[in-house]
Order: C-alpha cells, then sequence, then structure tokens
C-alpha cells in the first residue's frame, strides 16, 4: 500500500438518521462540530436525512420524507396551473 494518500484522523463518529432518529457508530474522518452522546459515551455527530434503517430499498416499504416541505412548496407554486 502506498504510504501518505490515506488520511491520518480516523475517530469512532455517531452518524444519526433524522428521519427515524436511528445512531449508529463507525470510524470516519468527516468534520464535525456536534456531539452526541449514545450509550454513555460522548461522540462527533454527523447528521443524515436518509440511512440504511429508512431508505426504501433496504426497508421494502415506500416512504414520503419531506423534511424540508418541499412537497408543500412545488403544490403552493403550481396550484394556480391547476384550474
Amino acid at each position: 500500500m502506498r504510504k501518505g494518500i490515506h488520511p491520518e484522523n480516523y475517530r469512532l463518529v455517531a452518524f444519526k438518521d433524522m428521519s427515524n432518529d436511528d445512531v449508529f457508530i463507525t470510524k470516519s474522518t468527516v468534520e464535525t462540530k456536534e456531539t452526541i452522546v449514545h450509550e454513555g459515551v460522548e461522540y462527533p455527530v454527523y447528521k443524515m436525512e436518509i440511512s440504511r434503517t429508512s431508505h426504501p430499498f433496504y426497508t421494502g416499504k415506500s416512504k414520503l420524507i419531506d423534511t424540508a416541505g418541499r412537497i408543500d412548496k412545488f403544490k403552493n407554486k403550481y396550484a394556480k396551473f391547476s384550474k
């Protein structure tokens, strides 16, 4: 393996799925400013919109996730054309 091409700052990071509050811990180099306490240990946290526990491919269920209100914005914007 070539030396000097891989990052040196691997650490344990908590990844949090914001759609269902699932948290899993893995090593990562992602930069974060927030922390979370998980099972009594404090970890840097990276917040995600979707993960393996909420993605329809893995769950087998179709689920609508609208965290930013995009669907309502779209409906309001194009409501005048439906008449």
